[in-house]
């Protein structure tokens, strides 16, 4: 079987990236098909998850298959010194595809370099989480009337870690977006995605402060949380933890179409009150995962001609 792994949003264009949006919208009509009867789908996680792996273990039942795997690496070989190498190459054994979160930056890359199993990338470091990029596209064009192109889009929180949003750039990248960056000095977005949005021309802007003009300017709310996991210095995290907190109030002379958007899980950069605007989305943001994971995993398991 031909190897589409799918590790990075980078690999999809345009036409990738719509056909597999309007797969998602298909599943949400219909999300109890039987694509993956007799098929196996390992879930590797390494780093906890909540959201995308049940998700992707719903997405596969769903669908007819079945699901193997761990999500606490320290009941695992691993804990006894196996290598990732060893570890993925034993899982392929049992598996038709594996799901895998890692730590390491680019972990889901090697893997897919040593197994003919597909591998789709659930995260990996601070890197990328393409499945959550694709998610969040189909969310921002459920929540604008159907269209991706020309959204103006504020992106609030950890930059600097936050593999979602380094995700998003590229994903959007194919949609004429304008960005605006708002972070704190330390958690500024990496000179590696502003420089991929100087060689598309794609306009962006960055700033300290969470200003009404620009909640009222946007066209989505991307927050994020600032990570502790991803912090060595912990004073460091207490100083930026709790910088930019929406809330509901804020909201008041915002565009029609706003949404706000998260990758979860949400500590205290939105205030409950939020939850209950019109604005709010990101309850049903995550329940599009399971429609979208459904539409990757048949993707690449190359069974798209039968949705």
């Amino acid at each position: 079987m031909e190897n589409k792994s799918l590790v990075s949003i980078d690999q999809y264009g345009r036409d990738d990236v719509i056909r597999i949006l309007d797969n998602a919208a298909r599943f949400e009509n219909n999300p109890n098909r039987c694509l993956l009867e007799g098929k196996i789908a390992a879930t590797l996680f390494f780093e906890p998850s909540t959201r995308t792996r049940l998700s992707f273990e719903t997405a596969v039942l769903r669908l007819g298959g079945r699901v193997i795997g761990f999500q606490d690496a320290s009941t695992t070989s691993s804990s006894k010194g196996e290598s990732l190498k060893d570890t993925i190459r034993m899982v392929s054994n049992y598996a038709d595809l594996i799901i895998m979160r890692h730590y390491l930056e680019g972990a889901a890359r090697y893997a897919s370099e040593i197994t003919n199993v597909p591998v789709i990338n659930a995260g990996d470091g601070a890197n990328q989480h393409p499945s959550q990029t694709l998610l969040d596209l189909y969310s921002i064009r459920k929540t604008q009337n159907g269209l991706l192109e020309g959204k103006t889009i504020a992106i609030v929180g950890d930059l600097k870690y936050g593999r979602t949003v380094h995700s998003l750039i590229s994903g959007m990248s194919h949609f004429n977006p304008t960005f605006h960056f708002v972070s704190p000095d330390e958690l500024r977005m990496p000179d590696e995605q502003k420089q991929f949005c100087d060689r598309l021309g794609i306009c962006y802007t960055e700033q300290d402060e969470f200003t009404p003009a620009l909640i009222n300017c946007s066209d989505i709310i991307y927050m994020t949380r600032v990570q502790r996991e991803r912090f060595t210095d912990m004073e460091e995290y207490e100083r930026v933890k709790n910088v930019y907190i929406l809330r509901a109030e804020m909201l008041e002379n915002c565009k029609p179409n706003l949404h706000i958007l998260h990758p979860l899980p949400r500590v205290t950069e939105i205030a409950y009150n939020v939850d209950d605007t019109p604005q709010a989305y990101y309850f049903e943001q995550a329940r599009n995962g399971l429609f979208t994971r459904q539409a990757i995993i048949c993707e690449v398991l190359g069974i798209n001609h039968l949705i």
